[in-house]
């Protein structure tokens, strides 16, 4: 039986989840009749197992000097995505191999690996809407948008955050096996039946309120995509071309707030997840989530939670602690 190859490129510090998300689908594929089916390798710098940023190790198959050539090339992201784009014998080999591919990915921050090999320059891509800032500074040419679960620009693909790796596999098993096998796929995997691509990351996550109106949606998905943005009314109404007083009309019928209500509950429940999940300064959190300067945050935080922002933090990390 004929096979696509399929390389996962993974370095210290990968993301477990990045490369089991696509191995495990494509495995699955395989199991479920795919024809032809996928040959799946992880391959190092040299061949060596790695050790991943959850602290397990993960045995590889191939070095990527031994690779001469795949069908596929999928390169993990993880917390180590910034050695390994710095690393030049890594990023030569990926070249090398997108040189023949027919279609070469990234997932998460892998992103950085692909900008570095300059396989990005003059393309729109995306990655982990958390890193998305620190990578568009360090690769300019790069259009980056941390918005859409996953996006292909001609036989370049990346994906967002961690899970978002198993839509874009999807993705691809659909455009090598049609819709119905790869929803049957999904089924096995047990998740949702493949995300659009252009669904934003952080729709995913945010608790406030959703509206069956086509342009409340997309107005609401491009506030949690870009909280650091130019949210006034008068913007958004731009965005989707209407009038201000029309785009108040329809928040007031559907959601029951105005705009600027929706957006701020957005940017408070967004700043809320990186008090809670990072060490980030609050500085930086209220300059990443669209607050003027640390102490807006800290009183827009009081109103909404009845807590100031390093108080969460403190909370959540004893809560955490004792678990």
């Amino acid at each position: 039986m004929a096979s696509m190859s399929v390389v996962v490129v993974g370095f210290e510090g990968a993301e477990l989840v990045d490369i089991s998300s696509v191995t495990s689908a494509l495995a699955l594929a395989n199991r479920l009749g795919a024809s032809p089916n996928y040959r799946i390798e992880l391959a190092t710098i040299d061949g060596r197992d790695v050790t991943c940023d959850s602290g397990l190790r993960l045995g590889a198959q191939r070095a990527l000097a031994e690779v001469s050539g795949a069908d596929t090339v999928i390169v993990s992201g993880g917390l180590g995505h910034e050695d390994a784009s710095r690393n030049p014998d890594l990023t030569q080999h990926v070249r090398r191999l997108a040189a023949r591919a027919r279609r070469i990915a990234s997932v998460c921050t892998g992103t950085s690996v692909l900008a570095a090999a300059g396989l990005l320059d003059g393309r729109r891509a995306t990655t982990h809407w958390f890193y998305a800032a620190d990578i568009a500074e360090r690769f300019p040419r790069v259009r980056l948008d941390p918005g859409p679960i996953y996006i292909r620009d001609g036989k370049v693909a990346t994906s967002g955050g961690v899970t978002a790796s198993l839509d874009l596999t999807l993705a691809f098993i659909e455009e090598d096996h049609g819709a119905e096998f790869a929803r049957w796929v999904a089924m096995g995997m047990v998740t949702y039946l493949q995300r659009p691509a252009n669904q934003a990351q952080m729709s995913i996550f945010t608790a406030a309120p959703r509206a069956d109106h086509a342009l409340v949606k997309r107005v609401l998905d491009h506030a949690t995509a870009h909280p650091d943005g130019d949210l006034r009314t008068s913007a958004l109404a731009g965005l989707v071309g209407v009038s201000t007083r029309q785009l108040t009309r329809l928040f007031q019928d559907h959601l029951k707030v105005p705009p600027a209500s929706a957006v701020r509950r957005i940017r408070l429940e967004l700043a809320a997840r990186l008090v809670s999940t990072t060490d980030l300064s609050m500085s930086q959190v209220a300059r990443r989530c669209g607050f003027g300067s640390a102490e807006s945050l800290r009183q827009a935080f009081v109103v909404r939670y009845g807590t100031s922002p390093r108080r969460m933090r403190s909370t959540h990390t004893r809560s955490l602690a004792v678990r």
